[in-house]
């Protein structure tokens, strides 16, 4: 089979299940109106993007697998733990990009593996003869000693291993940093949807890699309500949330992400780095903040059971 290239997802300036691998909707939402009660967020576009990265600069481009290790039978999916070992040992990881939320790794043997981070999985780089931590759930050791560590407090993160791709990949949206996402593919997206905004564009085959961070921050630049209906917007109004997604997205990629708290939990990179991108946040976890662009108090609601964060004001709830 040839070599599998994910779609141009550059990010320089220029439906739930689809797979018998993953699951892919976001995780469910934790309830509760208080802002401490739903501190865990699935990593998006941009947090995968900046792993990445980490794991190309860190070299692992070109790097052969020495040795794999499962510690939980399954964080591997599609596979027995002891036939994923088998399968990876000795294999050299040729390239590493990005699909919507998922880790793409291209092998020498034209296989290639997929990692779904869910809410908590990290990867770490670590020196030779680093011990496992507790909640690390697989580990591989490279040809020069280092370990690539996949921590993973709740143990929803998911490996793959497919000999294609496309297969599971295939009902992802377009990717929003793409050349070929114009405003004419979102708009063609959105015609005649009666759902609302919001869930829709959380929906990954909708559009690939938003959640709920990014989607709360499109709608508020583009002064659109999260619950309006998709077909009712106007073209002006696609145009500035088309403008609106991408000015998002490539702001929290330059700052490495977005770290919400401290805990082990939260998002780091591969280098252990905090996420910069809380700091840009202009109403994502801002309830009762004053709105940057009209003072008026931010509120929390909940559209289709996803806490939702709205400037009442700027985002009027019918079409003006």
């Amino acid at each position: 089979m040839a070599a599998y290239r994910t779609p141009d997802s550059s990010v320089n300036d220029s439906p739930a299940d689809i797979s018998p691998c993953f699951y892919l909707a976001d995780h469910p939402p934790l309830g509760g109106t208080n802002e401490v009660r739903y501190a865990l967020d699935m990593p998006e576009l941009p947090e995968v993007e900046t792993v990445v990265r980490g794991l190309r600069a860190a070299g692992l481009e070109g790097a052969r697998i020495r040795e794999v290790r499962v510690r939980w039978h399954r964080t591997v999916s599609g596979l027995t733990p002891a036939a994923f070992v088998r399968a990876l040992r000795g294999r050299v990881i040729r390239r590493l990009t990005r699909r919507a939320k998922y880790i793409v790794a291209e092998l020498d043997n034209n296989r290639h593996m997929l990692v779904h981070l869910r809410m908590t999985g990290q990867f770490r780089l670590e020196p030779p003869g680093t011990r496992a931590d507790l909640h690390d759930r697989l580990v591989l050791t490279l040809a020069d000693g280092r370990q690539v560590h996949f921590h993973d407090t709740r143990k929803f993160g998911r490996v793959c291993l497919t000999d294609d791709p496309r297969r599971h990949l295939a009902t992802l949206g377009p990717e929003p940093l793409a050349r070929a996402f114009t405003v004419a593919v979102l708009r063609q997206r959105l015609a005649g949807r009666r759902r609302k905004i919001k869930p829709l564009l959380l929906d990954q085959g909708c559009v690939a890699g938003l959640g709920n961070i990014y989607v709360d921050e499109a709608l508020w630049q583009a002064c659109i309500h999260p619950a309006r209906r998709a077909a009712t917007l106007s073209l002006a109004e696609v145009v500035r949330l088309h403008a609106a997604i991408r000015a998002v997205l490539r702001r929290a990629v330059a700052a490495g992400g977005t770290t919400l708290g401290n805990g082990d939990t939260n998002f780091y990179s591969v280098a252990g780095r905090r996420g910069r991108n809380a700091d840009r946040l202009k109403i994502f976890r801002r309830t009762d903040l004053p709105c940057p662009r009209c003072s008026a108090r931010i509120v929390r609601i909940v559209v289709s059971q996803r806490g939702t964060h709205v400037c009442p004001r700027c985002q009027r709830a019918s079409p003006s």
